[in-house]
């Protein structure tokens, strides 16, 4: 969730120790039904309003019309088939839910937002204004909005893929009124008791006898904007609670202030005491929108900060859900790595976010940073997502994220090449890339809303560049890309159908080899060796995070010879390059040269 308010912290490099043999055995046999399930979906994320969006003009605060903006009906079938020819799984619709914007659509009887609640010109797709609707930006026609979404996610399963999207249970925009809600469907708010602060009977939180201020200092759409809502006031009498849980009718500029907060059941003021008997009316108000959708064939839902919503809520509706449609998947973003547990056993979600864990220690190692080490990455499938790791969602870019290519994060998108490799194959759980970063999107320049800080822009209206030129005007054959950004895709391409083609690395066990291999001459903590098998295949994974090349001897300990029936001479075959690689006795190792910053997947 993109508000300018980043979360992460620090993990020390710990050396912890490593489950023996026997030890993962057994875990393996205690987790066999789990394993029965294949958790390796392979995501793409993408916002319709980027994505097939081709005006190139670019400029900062650009209106719609300047601008240009992506439609549903852009992500065609060739597009679809290309996505599913990298081998994705599933696609994430990002940001199709109605929010509030400073467009104008009052002319299709769409209530005008008033811009000093809105950020950015597009607004942001996490200030929804009517769950029930969709993005008139994203419409061709825009009458037939949700039409033209049924036809998207229709024309997605035809191609062989699964639909993702997002449903952001916290808060909601200052504007939000549903003008499409089903017949009987209580709009939220609308029996709240406005004179108590919480009442569980309520779906917002109050400020009784006050006024909303805006944030002074604010200036909506930048100055060349001007609109007559434009005027630093919102009435909103009382005011209600902002959606980071500012308890205040005066939120900051860096507050969430353009969102209320929605009630659970939860009274912050008094300790954060619960009031879950009877459910409070917000529950079942949550639940209808997620079966809404889930007819119209969503197959899953990303949810948005499930940390600032009960617990208690989501192992309520996940169930109630998932008795309806038992295919469907939840996704939670997720930061407390202490929590891990009581979100997928206690509120059921299939796969939280690993960002504070494997995303943070990669990023470090990417950008070689002094201290870091791959044994950070042992720290997480060893201890932070012990017992979990196929339940956590990897990835190495996504909208809140600064972009690879970016000066912020490394400057070179082939510097991601380790750590992509152990974001898709570490263990069995799902991967995600972000769209353009098969690429080298970059992220260059100042949106808007958004400054000039690596990251694509989900408040304003703009185009991706390097993505274009793989768009090619809606042909979406990268005609466009120069040879070294189609190398890149290739890059994507055969690591992606790698990991949806192989048994041992979309279900197989996990095998660290670091501690195997830590003596070995050219050794450092910037390599990490792993094995990933099944009974009909075997793959070790060695990466090298280092900015020079090494050569290494790679050891496989007899344990593991002797559980994969191994011995005397060998052939590896990288399914990344195709390359060679042979040794006469495997217990004796078989010797690699790594480039810099590269990987391997060597089946033998």
């Amino acid at each position: 969730m993109n508000r300018k308010w980043i979360f992460g912290c620090f993990v020390g490099v710990t050396m912890l120790p490593m489950f023996t043999f026997a030890q993962a055995n057994h875990h393996q046999k205690k987790n066999k039904m789990e394993q029965t399930t294949n958790h390796k979906l392979i995501i793409y994320q993408l916002l319709p309003r980027l994505f097939g969006n081709v005006k190139t003009l670019n400029k900062t605060n650009g209106s719609i019309e300047e601008n240009g903006v992506g439609k549903l009906n852009d992500i065609n079938d060739k597009a679809l088939q290309q996505i599913k020819k990298m081998g994705f799984t599933h696609v994430w619709y990002t940001g199709v839910i109605e929010h509030a914007t400073m467009t104008d659509y009052s002319q299709y009887g769409i209530k005008a937002d008033d811009p000093d609640i809105v950020k950015g010109r597009a607004g942001s797709p996490y200030a929804i204004k009517d769950y029930y609707d969709i993005d008139p930006d994203l419409a061709v026609d825009v009458k037939n909005r949700i039409g033209e979404y049924e036809a998207l996610i229709k024309r997605t399963h035809a191609n062989g893929l699964k639909v993702l999207m997002d449903l952001v249970p916290n808060h909601v925009a200052r504007t939000y009124g549903s003008d499409v809600k089903p017949a009987g469907v209580r709009d939220f708010g609308e029996d709240d008791d406005k004179s108590k602060g919480f009442s569980p009977k309520n779906d917002f939180y109050y400020i009784p006898g006050q006024q909303f201020v805006v944030p002074q200092g604010y200036n909506p759409g930048g100055d060349e904007f001007k609109s007559p809502l434009k005027d630093g006031h919102f009435d909103e009498n009382p005011a209600k609670a902002t959606g980071n849980d500012v308890f205040s009718a005066t939120p900051s500029i860096n507050d969430w202030f353009e969102t209320m907060k929605l009630n659970y059941g939860v009274d912050y003021m008094d300790h954060r005491r619960n009031h879950f008997d009877p459910i409070p009316p917000l529950w079942n108000k949550v639940y209808d929108i997620l079966h809404y959708w889930s007819e119209k064939g969503v197959d899953g839902f990303r949810c948005d900060m499930v940390e600032m919503v009960p617990i208690e809520f989501w192992g309520w509706v996940i169930p109630k859900l998932k008795a309806e449609h038992p295919g469907l998947v939840f996704i939670g973003e997720a930061y407390d790595k202490g929590k891990y547990n009581d979100y997928i056993f206690k509120g059921k979600f299939d796969y939280l976010y690993d960002k504070v864990g494997l995303y943070d220690a990669i990023k470090r190692l990417t950008r070689d940073e002094q201290h870091s080490s791959t044994w950070e990455i042992n720290a997480v499938w060893n201890h932070d997502s012990k017992g979990i790791d196929q339940h956590m969602l990897r990835f190495m870019e996504n909208h809140d994220e600064q972009r690879i290519a970016s000066g912020d994060f490394a400057g070179n998108p082939w510097l991601a090449v380790p750590g992509m490799i152990v974001t898709a194959t570490l263990n069995t759980g799902p991967v995600m890339v972000y769209f353009g970063q098969e690429v080298g999107e970059p992220a260059q320049g100042t949106e808007g809303f958004s400054g000039n800080d690596g990251r694509t822009s989900i408040f304003d209206y703009w185009g991706v560049p390097e993505h274009q030129k793989w768009v090619n005007n809606h042909e979406y054959d990268g005609a466009n890309l120069s040879a070294d950004q189609q190398k890149l895709r290739g890059f994507y391409h055969n690591l992606l159908t790698a990991v949806h083609n192989s048994d041992a690395l979309k279900s197989g066990a996990f095998y660290e080899l670091m501690m195997a291999n830590e003596h070995q001459p050219g050794f450092d903590t910037r390599l990490y060796i792993y094995a990933r098998y099944t009974n009909n295949q075997r793959i070790l994974v060695i990466t090298n995070f280092n900015r020079s090349d090494r050569k290494l001897t790679l050891k496989l300990p007899d344990d593991l010879l002797t559980k994969l029936n191994q011995s005397g001479h060998k052939q590896f075959t990288d399914l990344l390059s195709g390359a060679k690689f042979n040794t006469d006795d495997i217990s004796k190792g078989v010797e690699v040269s790594l480039p810099a910053m590269s990987g391997l997947l060597m089946e033998f």
